[in-house]
């Protein structure tokens, strides 16, 4: 019987798998607003009521595509994190930073489903929340090291509204880290999806040519302006 249900479950995961890679290539194509699972059974050869047991609805579908790229650009900010492991707080934040420019130029159509423009009528559910924090919780593990250490340098008190929403995040997070530092990571977490989606959208065309040279001197002012290196 467990051979079975195993069985099944592989197919079932084939099948999944063949669904979003097939709506993957619809967002290429045509853009998220335009995602249909009708077109996506057709494409594949299947009734669309076999798809809707699989994905009762198209922001069913869209949550699942939008998970796996947080999933996938969160492992990506992990593992650059992992690798610098040893390193000063400042290269290890700079290298959690390139690690999210190169995931979003090598998959600009997943990129742009998360962090371009929202997809008319579609509401992100709560699941999207843990995998959409992986890389800012990759940021704030950089920055506690730091404070633990005595490497984090001191910033200014930011005003009395901008110091409730950084204990607000604080215990959201459950981050032990002092209220500016906090309201300072806001900010550069901010600055660098800014970066990043200047690059991804052809902002930058015709205004900065050496991107990869421009990307890792902002990326250390960011360390900078975020208390992992002296004010010059």
């Amino acid at each position: 019987m467990s051979a079975i249900k195993g069985a099944r479950e592989r197919a079932r995961d084939e099948v999944t798998a063949a669904i979003k890679e097939e709506a993957g290539r619809q967002l290429a194509r045509e853009g998220a607003a335009k995602l249909s699972l009708r077109a996506v059974a057709r494409e594949l050869g299947m009734v669309s009521s076999a798809l809707y047991r699989y994905f009762p609805s198209r922001d069913d579908l869209l949550t699942a595509l939008i998970i796996d790229a947080y999933d996938a650009l969160g492992e990506a900010a992990e593992t650059a994190l992992a690798s610098a492991a040893g390193g000063a707080p400042a290269e290890r934040w700079t290298a959690v930073c390139g690690a999210v420019r190169r995931w979003a130029l090598a998959h600009p159509h997943e990129y742009a489903l998360i962090y371009g423009s929202p997809v008319p009528g579609y509401q992100a559910p709560q699941d999207t929340v843990g995998p959409a924090a992986r890389v800012g919780l990759a940021l704030i593990a950089v920055l506690r090291d730091a404070h633990r250490t005595g490497a984090l340098h001191p910033m200014a008190e930011p005003p009395a509204p901008v110091r409730e929403d950084a204990r607000r995040l604080a215990d959201e997070l459950g981050v032990d880290l002092p209220v500016p530092a906090l309201a300072g990571f806001t900010a550069t977490w901010a600055q660098l999806f800014g970066l990043v989606n200047f690059e991804v959208f052809g902002q930058f065309n015709h205004v900065v040519e050496a991107r990869e040279a421009f990307f890792d001197q902002a990326a250390t002012g960011l360390a900078r302006q975020v208390g992992l290196l002296p004010r010059e």
